[in-house]
C-alpha cells in the first residue's frame, strides 16, 4: 500500500499539474481559428513526413492537400489527447486506494468533463472558433480513458506491485505455516 505520505505530495503535485495543464488547454482554445489552422496543418504536413514515403517528392500543393485531408482527425485526436492528460492528472490528484471505486472515478471524469464544456464555451469568444458538441464528446471521452488509466497506475498497478515485494508474506506471522 502507497505510504500515506507519498499518497499527499503525488496528489499536490497532480493537482497543480492538473490546474496547469487547464491552462495549456485554455491557451491552446485562446488562439484564433487563423492561429489554430496554422498549428494543425503544421502537425499535418509533419505527420505526412513521417508517415508518407514519397512525401518530400510531392509539390507543395499536394503537402498542404494531404495536410488538409489530415486535418479534421488530427485535431479530433488532440482533443482527446489533451484531455486524457487532464483526467490522468485528476486521478492522481484524487486516487486513494481507500475511497470507494465509483468515486475515484467519478469525481475526476466529472470535473474533467465539467471543464471540457466550459473550454467549448470559452470558444465562443473567440474569433472563428465554435463551441462543439462531438468536441465536448470527445473531450470527455479522452478525460474517461486518462481517469481509468490513471486509476490503474495509482491505485491497482501501485497496490500489486507492494504485495509482490520479496521478503514480504501476507497472512504468515512469526514464521508459521
Amino acid at each position: 500500500m502507497e505510504q500515506p505520505q507519498n499518497a499527499a505530495v503525488r496528489k499536490r503535485v497532480c493537482r497543480v499539474l492538473a490546474v496547469c495543464w487547464m491552462a495549456v488547454i485554455f491557451a491552446f482554445s485562446a488562439r484564433n481559428a487563423d492561429l489554430s489552422t496554422q498549428d494543425s496543418m503544421s502537425i499535418g504536413i509533419l505527420f505526412g513526413r513521417l508517415v508518407v514515403p514519397s512525401f518530400a517528392q510531392m509539390d507543395e500543393q499536394m503537402q498542404v492537400s494531404f495536410a488538409d485531408l489530415v486535418d479534421h482527425p488530427i485535431r479530433k485526436l488532440a482533443h482527446a489527447t489533451e484531455y486524457a492528460v487532464l483526467g490522468f492528472l485528476l486521478a492522481g490528484g484524487y486516487a486513494d486506494r481507500h475511497k470507494k471505486r465509483l468515486l475515484q472515478a467519478g469525481v475526476p471524469m466529472v470535473l474533467g468533463s465539467l471543464y471540457a464544456v466550459s473550454d467549448e464555451l470559452h470558444q465562443l469568444f473567440v474569433p472563428g472558433r465554435s463551441c462543439e458538441l462531438t468536441d465536448m464528446l470527445i473531450d470527455s471521452g479522452g478525460v474517461a480513458a486518462g481517469t481509468l488509466a490513471g486509476l490503474f497506475l495509482f491505485v491497482y498497478w501501485k497496490g500489486r506491485r507492494k504485495r509482490k515485494q520479496p521478503g514480504r508474506r501476507q497472512g504468515i506471522k512469526n514464521g508459521g505455516r
